[in-house]
């Protein structure tokens, strides 16, 4: 029995020492509603609060380099706490013209050659790691395990494999029925508390390294898991590529750098659906000149298959149909057209067009109306030839789409950055599809101006506007997002049977119309025919006159999967778009956002428009700072309206 005693005695005394040697460091963020608890023990791990509500458990932290594990048994050597409040000036601004960088930092310095900084926002956290080591490195794997409270909800898109478009639909589950079966899903993923507490995770600063994916742990929990690093590929097919041999590694790269932010936002929905966290992370512009960078929308071709009529010559892919794409978008003020994939007789070939098509001849005819041309083609035509980027900007070429990508490991991270700086070098804007989210690139060049991976309505009749209503709070609230809207033949899902040559859109009118007001990209495509819109003028007209960057930026209500309404001002106007999902909503706002009276233009779904989605009403009338209204949106219905400030 003594000897028991003892035994107790000293494994208590053991434990005792043990608590004794963690340290914890608190960090709080400017507000003090935001907080972590930093403990570094045998291991890194942080736990992180919002008010008195838990968001993170304990989320273990770790990087393996080469052999050695930074983050087992970590010695702090050297601690450091700043205040950071800057502004940042975007060159495209897809939410507000300035935007506040606003944080309390914590950098712990270990004797291992690394350190880890951590921020606390008033709407959320991140944290990165710092190394210090000398000459190249071998990054073997990333460790995050995050665990959450009991009961919390997941929001987010699974895939089975590292290749993909990132285009599922949405799974919602409770995170404890997400089991580890294989399945991954790539960022961002959106949790929820029992208390309806929102916690949006993804990543930022994203160079030379590979993007995260996150699969569960099978216990209320995510772990990182990353795509290793290929060392040969080959082509296959005439887009794609089939890696012959990967590293035991997921980046090599330099010993003296900073790694990926990763970062949380915590909050309401409207926090979720405002945060700019991606953003402020990014890094600062690496161009000196900017001037030349113009977002816009743009006449797209491919969703409506190349289909208008009441005119004198055959339509298709030849240069009489293109001249009509910039014949409407001259007319209506907007800023491009887009040749799509069918220009070029070979994808392969970038060099040799069909030969109905001279694309010499559209720039040229373009420039002479004001609208830019866009090329499309495939990443593997662009790796492959990389002088065509200084051939077509001699040319007067104003962008490139470059698509099926499908990878987000770290070779294909750096072949986003190697394209989009020589298109900067050349002039040329960029519009990434079958691409991963935005993860900092568009902020250090600018001239990335949208990215796809979205299930947008290329996806036809899988694109339901049920899923949609989850893109303000998911991918969109990381950056721009080239959803492709637009559709006049608007329908209810159950009957949207479009095809090839008569496409259909998902959502009511109204809806189509307001997503141009709710999504946020830098490039903003029309998707149906120019025949479509000029037979539909005024809504046309509303749309064209949506701009595509903002100065302000306000979430006016929000509540993820049922409904969002958002007011975006550009000088003196102010824009407000709606959208829900497939129940109806009745939602009231107030103006008071205002700064004195004005005249608002709307467009709202009709009294059949829950049946007959094409159905609208569109009014006129005097609205002031004391104004409210009431939304009244139809299932997969919208709302949209400008407001024109009157002069005293």
């Amino acid at each position: 029995m003594e000897t028991t005693k003892r035994f107790i005695s000293l494994l208590l005394l053991l434990a005792g020492a043990q608590l004794a040697t963690a340290e914890v460091y608190q960090l709080t963020s400017p507000s003090g509603n935001i907080r972590m608890d930093i403990t570094i023990d045998d291991s890194i791990h942080f736990s992180a609060w919002t008010g008195n509500e838990k968001m993170v458990e304990d989320a273990a932290l770790s990087l393996s380099v080469g052999k050695e594990v930074l983050g087992r048994h970590p010695k702090v050597r050297k601690v450091q706490r700043r205040t950071i409040d800057e502004q940042i000036h975007s060159v495209v601004a897809l939410k507000n013209a300035v935007t506040r960088d606003h944080a309390n930092a914590l950098t712990l310095h270990f004797s291992q050659r690394y350190g880890m900084e951590f921020r606390a926002y008033d709407n959320g956290i991140a944290y990165r790691f710092v190394l210090n080591a000398k000459g190249r490195v071998d990054i073997a794997n990333e460790g995050m395990r995050l665990q959450f409270p009991a009961m919390f909800t997941a929001h987010l898109s699974k895939t089975n494999s590292f290749v993909t478009s990132y285009e599922h639909r949405y799974t919602h589950l409770r995170l404890s029925d997400d089991k580890d079966d294989g399945t991954m899903s790539y960022l961002p993923v959106l949790l929820e508390s029992p208390k309806g507490t929102k916690l949006l995770f993804s990543e930022s600063d994203l160079r030379d390294y590979p993007a995260m994916f996150v699969k569960s742990t099978g216990n209320d929990g995510l772990v990182a898991v990353f795509p290793r690093c290929p060392e040969k590929w080959e082509p296959y097919g005439d887009r794609g590529e089939q890696i012959t041999k990967e590293g035991d590694y997921i980046a090599r790269t330099s010993g003296q750098r900073t790694l990926p932010w990763r970062f949380a936002v915590i909050g309401d929905d409207v926090a979720i659906a405002s945060n700019e966290m991606e953003r402020v992370l990014a890094g600062r512009c690496a161009l000196t000149d900017t001037s030349w960078i113009k977002a816009g929308k743009v006449s797209w071709d491919w969703w409506n298959h190349w289909t208008v009529w009441d005119v004198d010559f055959e339509v298709g892919i030849n240069n009489d149909t293109y001249k009509h794409f910039i014949d409407f978008a001259s007319a209506y003020g907007i800023e491009y057209i887009l040749l799509d994939e069918g220009w070029a007789k070979d994808v392969r070939d970038p060099y040799t067009t069909r030969d109905e098509i001279d694309i010499k001849q559209l720039v040229e005819y373009g420039k002479s109306k004001n609208v830019g041309v866009f090329l499309w083609l495939t990443w593997l035509a662009v790796e492959q030839h990389p002088e065509l980027i200084g051939h077509y900007a001699d040319m007067g070429v104003k962008g490139l789409k470059i698509d099926f990508m499908d990878h987000s490991d770290q070779w294909m991270v750096n072949y986003y950055e190697r394209v989009t700086e020589e298109c900067a070098k050349h002039r040329l804007l960029v519009d990434f599809h079958g691409s991963f989210k935005p993860a900092g690139l568009e902020h250090r060049y600018p001239n990335l101006l949208s990215y796809e991976g979205v299930c947008g309505m290329e996806q036809g009749a899988g694109c339901v506007p049920s899923n949609t209503i989850w893109l303000p709070f998911i991918r969109n609230a990381v950056g721009a997002m080239d959803f492709t809207p637009g559709s006049m033949l608007s329908v209810q899902p159950e009957y949207n049977h479009g095809s090839g040559a008569n496409p259909m859109g998902s959502g009511t009118r109204a809806y189509q119309m307001a997503l141009y007001v709710v999504f946020e990209s830098g490039l903003q495509m029309l998707a149906d025919s120019p025949t479509r819109y000029m037979r539909e003028e005024e809504c046309a007209r509303f749309i064209a006159s949506v701009p595509t960057t903002w100065d302000e930026t306000r979430v006016l209500a929000a509540q993820a999967g049922d409904y969002y309404v958002v007011a975006r001002r550009k000088g003196t106007k102010w824009f407000i778009g709606a959208i829900t999902g497939d129940k109806p909503q009745d939602i009231t706002i107030s103006l008071d956002f205002l700064d004195k009276e004005g005249t608002m233009t709307s467009f709202q779904d009709g009294k059949n428009a829950h049946r007959i989605a094409v159905d609208y009403v569109k009014k006129q009338q005097t609205v002031t700072p004391s104004s409210t209204l009431t939304l009244h949106l139809a299932r997969n219905g919208g709302w949209c309206g400008t407001i024109g400030m009157r002069n005293n």
